[in-house]
């Protein structure tokens, strides 16, 4: 499931952090690794506390403050199982699901992909960061690139996502995607 595999990926990169490594930049350019590790963890707990009706995140996963209150690891497995618990308790055949991004309802696909999908671009911004290999997979690039094409253009209204940027000769299904998110998949620190 892409869910499992998007947390895999975060799990991957969250651990391999180096320990100098929490207040670099990343590919989100106002957040350090930290903040960007915040706003990914916040974004899960939203979806499961959407799905359940449970709390929210105490911090604003838009306005990160870079201090964690617990180790990195905590932060981000807490989260994650918030998340699939929640996606857990949802039927694959359910049309009208609560979610914390517009329009606030999708499709247990369509969600659970958008879910993903923050997941797994977080992870890829915090391994470029920290000078890791790419967690996106070309098959995870193509099947999460289907369901960003479903569900981004107007929350790049809201500053979510930058604009597309163009593709390039060469450029892979990883690469498709990231331009496709605003990301230059060249990126680095």
């Amino acid at each position: 499931m892409i869910l499992n595999e998007a947390h895999e990926a975060l799990r991957t990169v969250v651990r391999n952090v180096p320990a100098d490594g929490w207040e670099l930049p990343t590919p989100c350019t106002e957040w350090n690794v930290t903040q960007v590790l915040q706003h990914a963890a916040g974004d899960q707990i939203g979806y499961a506390a959407f799905i359940t009706g449970g709390p929210m995140p105490s911090e604003n996963p838009f306005a990160p403050s870079g201090t964690l209150s617990e180790a990195a690891e905590v932060v981000a497995e807490q989260a994650m199982k918030a998340s699939a618990d929640a996606w857990a308790t949802v039927s694959p055949d359910a049309q009208e699901v609560p979610v914390p991004v517009p329009p606030n309802t999708m499709t247990y696909t369509l969600g659970i992909g958008a879910c993903a999908l923050d997941a797994a671009v977080h992870a890829w911004d915090i391994a470029m960061a920290t000078g890791q290999p790419s967690p996106l997979t070309p098959a995870m690039a193509r099947e999460l690139l289907d369901i960003a094409k479903q569900h981004i253009e107007p929350l790049r209204a809201y500053g979510v996502y930058a604009a597309e940027l163009s593709r390039e000769d060469g450029d892979d299904d990883v690469a498709v995607l990231l331009r496709y998110l605003g990301r230059d998949p060249r990126w680095s620190a």
